[in-house]
């Protein structure tokens, strides 16, 4: 598979294909708020714990919600609750299909979150490895800017995004995407307002923002839908 110029730098910026290739799992933690959560009527993560499969949309977070023993699963296109040891509470068979209408415009449960939670952040965090696959449509647009189109069998905001990236450094800007599943109006620019180093160097976005994207393509001021923290972040 052939890279674009602006795909080959950012792998390289995030630690490398061999490095990205030879992953399996990612582990993070995050702390997340902002007007989406509370339109929905969810709580705010607060160091919540992460487990991801570098390359298959497999993601857990836990806590999902208010009950600090319940974990919140995707596997591919569905989401299941688990308890502490590992016992399946509940469970939804494409989870997507479950968005179109009714209580889902006014708050999302446990499950809901779950999907939404769980493929946004293994979009966001697996960015690298996402480069390199073939299901993907990669295209640049620019010198810096990429357009993606997802396949189906990817959850993810929408099926066709772009990605803006620092032409001399290779590291995400922004991530500009629509909210499918929230308003097929919600047109949103998630924004990278820092990069950190863990122990071993390997650089990530630390601190992102996402808020409306205007008329002109540039993210608004606010309101703030999410503000995303990413405490900690380890390849393994």
């Amino acid at each position: 598979m052939r890279l674009t110029e602006t795909a080959e730098k950012a792998i390289a910026a995030y630690g490398g294909r061999t490095l990205w290739e030879s992953a399996k799992t990612l582990e993070t933690e995050i702390s997340a708020s902002g007007l989406a959560f509370t339109l929905k009527r969810r709580p705010f993560f607060h160091h919540a714990r992460m487990v991801l499969d570098v390359h298959r949309p497999f993601s857990t977070l836990s806590p999902i919600g208010r009950n600090p023993a319940i974990t919140g699963v995707l596997d591919g296109l569905d989401v299941r609750l688990e308890s502490d040891d590992g016992k399946v509470i509940a469970e939804r068979r494409n989870a997507r299909d479950y968005f179109i209408i009714g209580r889902r415009l006014f708050f999302w449960d446990d499950l809901d979150m779950s999907y939404f939670a769980n493929y946004a952040s293994w979009n966001y965090f697996t960015l690298p490895a996402l480069l390199m696959r073939e299901d993907i449509g990669w295209k640049e647009l620019e010198p810096g800017l990429l357009e993606a189109r997802f396949p189906d069998t990817i959850p993810t905001h929408s099926r066709v995004q772009r990605f803006r990236f620092d032409r001399q450094t290779g590291l995400l800007i922004q991530h500009d995407y629509t909210a499918d599943i929230i308003s097929p109006l919600a047109a949103a620019s998630n924004v990278v307002l820092q990069h950190a180093q863990n122990s071993t160097g390997l650089v990530y976005p630390s601190i992102r923002r996402v808020t409306p994207k205007g008329p002109k393509g540039k993210p608004l001021g606010g309101p703030v839908l999410i503000h995303l923290d990413i405490h900690d972040f380890r390849l393994i």
